[in-house]
């Protein structure tokens, strides 16, 4: 039989935190030690062995612990952690024992812990350790809120199978949910969390999440007492995450969140420092709840102070800058009111990283270490005297620059960007520009950027920078179908953004394909039963590998069938052929500065007609040429995100020009229409014209003013020109200009709020005007600006509120000739919805105008046509920008008298 020393500890659950708002709670459960003897045997055994004492602790050898109970360990691993070793002194009972069951409840993996004494020979002591584990998460089940909505939950919580379930998970778990649900404004949110014993596995349980969120509790009113300087609506203003109810606000629901709630606090006080009232407070607030109606109402009580004025500024500590130069910084002076806010943000704006603050001032030249700050030194009646006392430090350098995170990209693609180089002066600038460059190479979450400092030495001068960066996918795939021209149309467009060429012979790279060098390779594919666009393009960004010189390709071939609209009929038998290829190079500069780039290209278009007799030429046979080169000078400095970009701008002017074909290839334009040669002659079988008249093969012909046809025999001057040959002769090479540009701005208007301007401006024009302008390369205005398929080398202009192209110049037949100059002006208010790598969304709200007109004597800049609407965009890593507008066009279409009115627009791959 064995004597028993029974040590038991019940529901273990020690030193874990509850909730991301504490820092740890520590849970201690009631330890009860129970201590038992039982002698069983002969009278004998009772003189061999001795009885362990309640009273006091005896000492003995731990010969050994055995492990007795159902576990999922290893035996030696439990008692490994309870930190009892064999050959240990210990007493029982006493602290060893009692260090173990702590050791072993820390862990948080048992449910009971118990020690039995199995048998005492002499001074040794076998121990039998009974454990029982706690339960394991088999599955959760969330109920009271969307489908969507249940997978975040879990994965926030981690909430993953086989989770040991105790009552700090459990606790967790509901306080953040509650915590989440709160702060969406359901400030009445709660959560019951039950646990089942699975039926299969008794060790695992399942879990039932109950989410009761209630109404969500707005504010009835925001009321302010003892304000005569600032009304209460300024101060409601001033207040940006606590808003009161407003049907006509949008952007900002009306919410209670305790935190925003305080910082809104905070934020009144400032409105009055901005206004001069230094010593303004709030005596007191009170937030009260109507559970009738579910609302609250704020009071808030404040004292404003008196008004006061900034007196004499004085730099102390400044040997770098001049105070000459601190003070054009700084912008104030003595005489205006005081201004608690400016002089923070003129010091140190907080509020943008790149601001030009005094701060920054020291930090952009190496100033890691600088310190600034206004100290108020004598205040006379309501003005007050500051001293800014500088700090300056010494200069630092970067020491060690490294880019953790990438998985896929390889380095040198990050590392070629990066502006904050070993051994040079730490510039804040350059860190910020390096974050913006990371993020425009679109392979990168650019909310999840977060460059870390680490090793800070100021004795040795020397800091390094850790960028963090998150892949998200940059491959994309377009499948679409749709009914347009009276047929079906279907597209599939494939897009590698981080391609690698020089892997594409190694067999392991395929994953599917080779990726991680920053090349892109594109290839699209669409048709329908009368046309036919097949394209392939390439390009690398670092041509050559040592400077940002991207080398850019493309090839595409496109087959048109006549189509007959009305009865949906094809004729192959006429067709337009169109091959293109071009190839580029765009060079960043450093003058002015980094941020321009000079872009050139040269490209050739053929066009080739078969019996190709529409409206779109005047010539059904023949072939033109299109030989072009193109220049283009851009700025852009918008960032971070280049799907949501909130500050910058990106300016663009392109000029596409052919050669002067006119100047040697002696041939007077203006003489074709008197030539034999472009004369209109009859080419069928004898027969007589419509006058009677004998009508032979190759007379030539004219027509009359009655509009019948009259032959002239042989003399040619008296015929009619053809001008489907003036034009064919005209057109085999094409001759013209266009020039292009292009204007974006990006402004962060009140938080997440981003007010996007954009103007554009296009002009198609002739060198030689007896060759006249082109009927290619023309500007086609209205709709949702994209093409399906060019066949004239047309581009589509964005305009919405109004159908595809209806806004461009149209002959007498009414057939769309399209515009050879427009202009456009844009304004959007874009608001982020949310920016996960894994899609971005935001709405938008827009007002349009633009025109296009046929000459540049018709241009009227003045003459538009407006639109407004809203929208919202899409973007998924796999399928690109996705969108759908509404707009409604103010104006009506050229020969209608009502407005447009409402059009629908769904976007797909453009308009960032």
């Amino acid at each position: 039989m064995r004597l028993l020393l029974v040590i038991k500890k019940e529901n273990v659950d020690l030193e874990k935190p509850v909730n991301k708002l504490n820092n740890f709670l520590v849970l201690q459960k009631k330890i009860q030690i129970v201590f038992t003897l039982l002698l069983l045997g002969s009278f004998s055994q009772i003189k061999a062995q001795e009885r362990v004492p309640f009273d006091q602790g005896k000492k003995y050898i731990l010969a050994k612990v055995s492990v007795v109970g159902k576990i999922s360990f290893n035996e030696q691993t439990v008692v490994t952690f309870s930190g009892l070793q064999k050959g240990q002194e210990i007493t029982v009972p006493g602290e060893e024992i009692s260090s173990a069951i702590k050791k072993l409840g820390k862990l948080g993996l048992f449910d009971e812990i118990a020690f039995y004494v199995n048998k005492v020979e002499n001074d040794s002591i076998y121990l039998d350790l009974d454990i029982v584990e706690l339960p394991k998460l088999n599955e959760v089940k969330i109920v009271g809120v969307k489908k969507s909505k249940i997978e975040g939950l879990i994965k926030d919580n981690n909430l993953t199978k086989n989770k040991i379930v105790n009552e700090n998970l459990i606790t967790t778990t509901k306080n953040y949910i509650e915590n989440k649900y709160k702060k969406e404004g359901f400030y009445n949110t709660k959560v019951t969390i039950t646990n089942t014993p699975d039926s299969i596995n008794g060790h695992q349980v399942n879990m039932l999440v109950r989410i009761d969120k209630g109404d969500k509790v707005k504010i009835s009113s925001i009321d302010f007492t003892g304000n005569k300087q600032l009304t209460d609506s300024q101060l409601r203003a001033a207040m940006k995450d606590t808003k009161q109810k407003n049907f006509i606000r949008v952007f900002k629901a009306s919410k209670f969140i305790p935190e925003k709630y305080k910082t809104d606090l905070e934020k009144v006080i400032s409105a009055y420092k901005e206004k001069g009232y230094r010593d303004a407070r709030i005596i007191y607030d009170s937030v009260q709840y109507n559970k009738k109606k579910n609302t609250l109402a704020i009071k808030i009580n404040v004292e404003e102070g008196n008004k006061y004025y900034f007196g004499n500024i004085k730099f102390l500590g400044n040997t770098v800058y001049s105070d000459q130069l601190l003070n054009r910084y700084l912008g104030i002076k003595k005489g205006e009111t005081y201004n608690g806010v400016l002089l923070e943000k003129r010091i140190a704006d907080k509020s943008k990283p790149d601001a030009e603050d005094i701060t920054n001032l020291y930090q952009n030249n190496g100033y890691l270490f600088s310190n600034i700050n206004a100290v108020e030194v004598k205040t006379v009646n309501d003005t007050i005297d500051f001293e800014i006392r500088v700090t300056e430090g010494p200069i630092a350098y970067f020491n060690k620059i490294t880019v953790v995170g990438n998985d896929k990209t390889n380095d040198h693609v990050i590392y070629r960007e990066l502006r904050t180089k070993p051994g040079e002066k730490y510039s804040k600038e350059q860190l910020v520009r390096t974050i913006r460059e990371i993020g425009q190479l679109g392979f990168f979450d650019p909310e999840a950027i977060d460059p870390k400092f680490k090793n800070v030495d100021a004795g040795a001068g020397t800091v390094d920078i850790e960028y963090n960066v998150v892949e998200k996918g940059s491959s994309q795939v377009e499948l679409q179908g749709g009914y347009g021209g009276g047929g079906f149309i279907g597209t599939l467009g494939l897009s590698f953004n981080n391609f690698s060429a020089r892997k594409i012979f190694d067999k392991e790279a395929y994953k599917p394909l080779p990726m991680g060098d920053g090349q892109k390779v594109a290839l699209r594919l669409q048709g329908s039963t009368y046309f036919q666009t097949y394209s392939l393009s390439f390009s690398e960004p670092w041509f050559g590998g040592k400077k940002p010189v991207q080398f850019s390709s493309s090839l595409s071939y496109s087959k048109q069938f006549l189509n007959n609209y009305i009865t949906r009929t094809v004729d192959k038998s006429k067709s337009f052929n169109i091959f293109t290829v071009q190839v580029g190079l765009a060079k960043r500069l450093t003058v002015p500065d980094d941020y321009f780039v000079l872009s050139q290209s040269v490209s050739y278009q053929h066009y080739d007609l078969n019996n190709y007799n529409t409206g779109l030429f005047t010539f059904g046979n023949g072939a033109s040429r299109n030989l072009a080169y193109t220049i283009g000078l851009s700025r852009s400095n918008k960032g971070v995100n280049p799907i949501f970009p909130t500050y910058g701008s990106e300016f663009s002017i392109t000029a596409k020009v052919t050669p002067p074909y006119s100047l040697f290839n002696g041939i007077d334009y203006g003489d074709l229409k008197n030539q034999k040669e472009y004369k209109s002659q009859y080419t069928g079988v004898n027969t007589s014209d419509d006058y009677g008249q004998p009508l032979n093969t190759g007379d030539y012909i004219k027509t009359d003013a009655s509009g019948k046809t009259v032959s002239v025999g042989s003399d040619y001057a008296s015929a009619d020109t053809d001008v489907a040959k003036v034009d064919q002769k005209k057109y085999n090479w094409l001759e013209y200009y266009k020039v292009k540009f292009r204007g974006d701005w990006y402004t962060k208007v009140y938080g997440k709020l981003v007010l996007r301007t954009l103007t554009e401006f296009g002009f198609l024009g002739a060198y030689n005007q007896e060759r006249g302008v082109i009927p290619f390369e023309r500007f086609y205005l209205g709709g949702d600006g994209m093409a399906n398929y060019s066949m004239d080398g047309r581009e589509t202009i964005q305009l919405r509120g109004y159908p595809n192209n209806s806004l461009t110049p149209v002959n007498a037949a009414g057939d769309a000739i399209g515009a050879t100059i427009y202009n456009k002006f844009s304004m959007e208010l874009r608001y982020p919805i949310t920016l996960k790598a894994s899609a971005s969304i935001f709405a938008l709200t827009f007002l349009e105008a633009g025109s296009s007109y046929p000459t540049f004597k018709d241009y009227n800049p003045f003459d538009l046509n407006r639109s407004a609407g809203a929208g919202l965009r899409v973007f998924m890593p796999a399928f690109g920008l996705l969108g759908i507008d509404f707009g409604y066009g103010f104006d009506a279409l050229p020969g209608q008298t009502k407005a447009n009115g409402w059009e629908t627009h769904f976007i797909i791959g453009q308009q960032f």
